[in-house]
């Protein structure tokens, strides 16, 4: 299973030459299953940043998100509890931003591979990431 992050979920909606083709071939093989998740952790941070006018997005963000999640392999990781709380506690030192922090706890807990460009987040020991 693979987790796309914010920056992925992104660049595979509205632009997926961004992407590299390993990434490309892994989305293709996770759709093909039927399963290809994104924590809900990202639909506040995409939010956020239209709202703060750092992202500008092809469509408005509220049409942009019904379009994703009309999309029936795409699955909504929820936030909770346990999620939350790993988020707080990661082994090794990573930083504080809490979008990525609740990203990484996600794919953490659900034992995902991380799809990221994130430098900060790949260099990471304690998670598996591609691109």
């Amino acid at each position: 299973m693979i987790l796309l992050d914010t920056q992925a979920l992104i660049w595979w909606i509205d632009n997926p030459k961004k992407l590299s083709a390993k990434v490309q071939r892994e989305i293709e093989k996770e759709k093909s299953q039927g399963i290809l998740a994104v924590s809900s952790i990202s639909v506040w941070e995409i939010y956020l940043k239209t709202e703060k006018g750092k992202l500008k997005l092809t469509l408005d963000v509220d049409s942009w998100l019904e379009k994703i999640e009309s999309l029936s392999f795409i699955h909504f990781i929820p936030v909770n509890n346990k999620i939350a709380a790993k988020s707080v506690n990661l082994p090794g030192k990573f930083h504080d931003d809490p979008a990525d922090r609740m990203i990484v706890a996600t794919a953490r807990e659900m034992g995902a591979v991380l799809v990221t460009s994130d430098d900060k987040i790949r260099k990471y020991p304690h998670i598996q990431t591609i691109w």
